[in-house]
């Protein structure tokens, strides 16, 4: 009588534990906004931000271009590996219509210029320091990179790392006719 007792209490708590498990997978996956902000086929969210420099740079300033929009962060493995194709790739297409605009995530100054100065960065990157366009476009996690085309259309978002091919293959996709 008394293992019965036992086995009722310990039943009863692993019951308890699993309806509490699952009460919170619904609440947690109910309660957030799933969608990204900037969806594909949308108009692409404006923004100004500023280069290391001061320059202001403002999204609709390059309506007629392409605009591959990277978000990344000087800590990010994949954004390590992603930057020497871009730089690549934009030495081939930015006289073919296509930007790249590197969004830093709010990282400091000097973590920023050190970084483009050991991947010989030449593409504008400016710093998102309050975090606004990263939550507009709804980017997490790094890196992440929008395509723009040349009507300010988001045309594909990309949330995997990219091989230079890849890289070639999106700036092809954007490029004005």
């Amino acid at each position: 009588m008394r293992n019965k007792k036992k086995r009722l209490v310990l039943r009863s708590i692993i019951l308890l534990l699993l309806s509490a498990a699952i009460i919170f997978v619904l609440y947690s996956n109910f309660s957030k906004d799933n969608r990204k902000v900037a969806a594909v086929g949308e108009e692409a969210p404006n923004f100004v931000l500023k280069d290391l420099e001061g320059n202001e740079y403002k999204l609709s300033d390059y309506r007629g271009k392409g605009v591959f929009l990277n978000f990344w962060g000087t800590w990010c493995e994949p954004c390590k590996d992603e930057m020497p194709y871009m730089e690549n790739q934009y030495q081939k297409y930015k006289d073919e219509g296509v930007e790249i605009i590197a969004i830093n995530v709010g990282e400091t100054k000097i973590a920023i210029e050190n970084f483009a100065k050991q991947y010989n960065l030449t593409f504008p990157i400016v710093i998102d320091e309050s975090g606004e366009v990263q939550k507009a476009y709804g980017i997490f996690p790094l890196p992440a990179t929008y395509l723009i085309n040349s009507d300010g259309i988001i045309v594909d978002y990309i949330e995997t790392t990219m091989t230079e091919e890849m890289v070639q293959q999106y700036m092809e996709k954007i490029k004005p006719e």
